[in-house]
């Protein structure tokens, strides 16, 4: 009948898919998106302050079990609870303790910023990964950190989006490094450095002419260093963007207390008294402060 649907299940308007997360639209009108999803078990996500005071979105969980955390508290929810938020003023952050599944309504456009360039982009860093056996859910490490010390620096809202994109695909361009050369266990010559060297710049013509080219110029610089040391451009302090100044923190601190072909894991306390004593010349000062009280308030340093 004109003006009356019905939706069978497992059937949407469109479903965008990644290895944790799956979001679909089942409905949309007047400004207002009904969508379904569903997150892994052990994933931290967040609902972020809209830049439009207006706009209210309210969540209903399904199934499963997560906790989230406010004012310092822990709360936990699960099937029935619900939550919504408007003129949110900091993001709130959860985590999933097992797989969840939720009604998620809000007042604004959201479904429109997500595309499958995302689950064909993320599928590539999924490559990499298995290549480099060294390297597996390294992304995913390096977008939870870097979203925790935006926290601490109080990001916007599109600046995180942004920032969680651009960590979750900084290393999409190692798709074009040799395995062998990723997974060597000795030291690299000259020429195999060069060929990491290139990574970079070819994640950033990877996203480019998709709906995210707009990370192209973080993933670029995400392994520049503030006094001109890093590649490929040998930019300085502000020529770096601050959203690669976060990944190169994050990134170096899961290299280090992960284990590598040509070496073991560091523990935090030595990864992190390294990222002291190259603040400055190395990281940016803010980011490596703002990561140390993430990792005293998580009890991983003392």
């Amino acid at each position: 009948m004109e003006g009356f649907n019905i939706g069978k299940k497992g059937t949407s308007l469109e479903t965008v898919k990644n290895d944790n997360n799956e979001i679909s639209l089942l409905s949309h009108g007047d400004g207002v998106e009904i969508l379904l999803q569903s997150i892994s078990a052990d994933k931290m996500f967040y609902v972020y302050p809209s830049d439009n005071l207006d706009v209210m979105e309210f969540f209903y969980i399904l199934s499963g079990q997560m906790f989230c955390e406010l004012d310092g508290e822990r709360i936990e929810l699960g099937p029935q609870d619900y939550y919504s938020a408007k003129n949110l003023k900091a993001p709130i952050h959860f985590k999933t303790l097992t797989n969840v599944k939720y009604i998620w309504i809000v007042t604004e456009q959201t479904f429109l910023y997500l595309s499958n360039d995302i689950s064909a982009l993320r599928d590539i860093v999924k490559s990499v990964e298995k290549k480099d056996r060294y390297t597996y859910l390294h992304s995913d490490r390096v977008a939870e950190y870097a979203v925790k010390i935006a926290k601490k620096l109080n990001l916007k809202k599109v600046q995180l989006n942004t920032l969680t994109n651009a960590s979750l695909l900084h290393d999409i361009g190692k798709i074009n490094v040799p395995e062998e050369i990723l997974n060597k266990p000795g030291h690299l010559t000259n020429e195999e450095f060069a060929e990491i060297k290139k990574h970079p710049k070819d994640g950033a013509e990877m996203v480019k002419g998709t709906y995210y080219e707009e990370l192209a110029p973080i993933i670029e610089q995400h392994h520049e260093r503030l006094n001109g040391s890093g590649y490929p451009s040998g930019l300085k302090e502000e020529e770096i963007l601050l959203e690669a100044r976060i990944i190169a923190v994050s990134d170096t601190f899961d290299a280090m207390t992960e284990d590598r072909a040509y070496r073991k894991a560091m523990s935090a306390e030595v990864a992190i008294d390294e990222l002291r004593r190259l603040s400055g010349s190395h990281y940016d000062h803010d980011v490596v402060n703002a990561f140390e009280q993430v990792l005293r308030e998580e009890g991983r340093i003392k």
